[in-house]
């Protein structure tokens, strides 16, 4: 199990939080998905033969948030 931080903008409320949890939530091979809005982050739990993290940013981004490199 891997684990990376993704730092995300535009973020600032709990519907916020639930919908970048949610499309991280459905992705498979992710196990855990926790954002932190004070840190504008999301600490992601995930298995790399089964996700990427370009397949994470693109399902953050697909929320209307930006993924900043």
């Amino acid at each position: 199990m891997n684990t990376t931080s993704i730092k995300v903008e535009g973020m600032t409320c709990g519907h916020c939080k639930s919908s970048v949890e949610g499309a991280l939530g459905k992705l498979s091979g992710v196990s855990k998905a926790e954002v932190d809005l004070s840190a504008n982050q999301v600490s992601v739990e995930y298995e790399e033969d089964k996700v990427t993290v370009n397949e994470m940013n693109e399902a953050i981004e697909d929320q209307g948030y930006d993924v900043v490199q």
